[in-house]
């Protein structure tokens, strides 16, 4: 067998993870613990989104973008990233918490190193979609000025 075939016997991203029951257990404790990590609820627009948004179909979608990035035959139906997280000014920082949340969940299921590295690179594909670009510096002054004015009125 040449290496050309052998790469191509390779199982999925998918079925390496263990396939749909198995993402959807760690893609489960990944949105408890984002829902709840207080460095992401700092920000107001995503603490109010984490809050209007049922938990089950917040995993549900994750869960069928992940098997369908990773290979498997789900097929993403929910809004494009960039669309759905549009208005909550999401910042580099806000996105490194969120990394290791990642983190922290793909250790606690012991999740292979090989495989940590590829669930990683598909969840940064979506890096730019979803993280307002200069947000961590700006934002916050800005937001402190306009509640400051607010709070004086």
């Amino acid at each position: 067998m040449t290496d050309i075939q052998a790469g191509s016997a390779r199982p999925s991203l998918y079925e390496r993870l263990g396939g749909v029951y198995s993402i959807a257990t760690v893609v489960e404790d990944l949105i408890d613990r984002v829902m709840a990590d207080p460095r992401l609820n700092a920000n107001p627009r995503v603490d109010e989104a984490h809050h209007k948004v049922p938990p089950a179909g917040f995993k549900y979608l994750v869960t069928e973008m992940l098997c369908g990035a990773a290979g498997g035959p789900q097929r993403y139906s929910g809004r494009d990233m960039e669309a759905s997280h549009r208005d909550l000014a999401i910042t580099a920082s806000e996105w490194e918490a969120f990394m290791d949340d990642l983190q922290a969940t793909l250790d606690k299921f012991a999740v292979p190193p090989g495989e940590q590295a590829e669930v990683k690179a598909l969840v940064e594909s979506t890096r730019a979609a979803i993280v307002v670009p200069g947000a961590g510096v700006v934002a916050p002054q800005v937001a402190g000025r306009q509640d400051g004015a607010a709070a004086a009125r």
